[in-house]
């Protein structure tokens, strides 16, 4: 499995033009013939006016032949690229292994992704910690996905949380860091990281995450 996060950068105040015209002609058009969606939000915190959808493969040779696929959709190509592509000031993709695997919410949520970058060659390491250490964070909330970075940022660990609420969020966080386990995974794994990111998503209406 191997599973790809775009991101789009639109241009200030064209956000729900563009979450419209993904919702209304380019869902309906891809489906899940060309890659599953596992997700699709948009930015609330952190740097604004984001889209970022998170996509599913079986492999690395099934998403080239998929994505080949959908540049011969004659809906996706003619009726929704070109409304988009002059909202759009940025693309970022990166390709991503999975390290736990997607875990779907119930109900609405917002998320938080996080992206660690570990030191030159200590991702292995800061994933190990955080694998052993997931029994006890997930008493708070439920983890969505982790992963580490197959293109792009090397070095990086990514991972997905669900909350209720913002509100949900900051309590749950302050429980989990007064736990002395939390406390003492902090204190293995903080060396290991030179930069640490992290924003708020919203699903959009079409997202299967909602």
């Amino acid at each position: 499995m191997i599973n790809e996060l775009r991101t789009y950068t639109i241009r200030p105040g064209k956000l729900p033009e563009f979450i419209k015209h993904a919702n209304e002609i380019a869902r309906p058009a891809r489906g899940d013939n060309h890659g599953v969606l596992e997700g699709y939000w948009t930015s609330e915190f952190g740097l604004l006016n984001q889209a970022m959808h998170l996509w599913s493969f079986n492999d690395l040779n099934e998403r080239d032949k998929l994505v080949g696929q959908l540049a011969q959709n004659q809906t996706f190509q003619k009726d929704y690229l070109p409304k988009v592509r002059p909202l759009m000031q940025q693309q970022e993709n990166k390709l991503l292994t999975p390290v736990l695997p997607i875990k779907r919410p119930e109900g609405k949520n917002v998320y938080e992704l996080r992206w660690y970058r570990t030191e030159v060659g200590k991702a292995p390491e800061w994933i190990g910690l955080f694998k052993d250490i997931m029994p006890t964070r997930e008493k708070y909330s439920k983890n969505v996905a982790v992963w580490t970075t197959h293109t792009g940022m090397l070095n990086e660990a990514v991972h997905l949380w669900a909350y209720k609420d913002l509100n949900d969020r900051v309590a749950t966080r302050a429980k989990v860091m007064q736990d002395p386990a939390w406390q003492q995974f902090l204190a293995k794994s903080g060396s290991l990281l030179v930069e640490m990111r992290s924003i708020i998503l919203m699903p959009a209406p079409h997202s299967p995450m909602q």
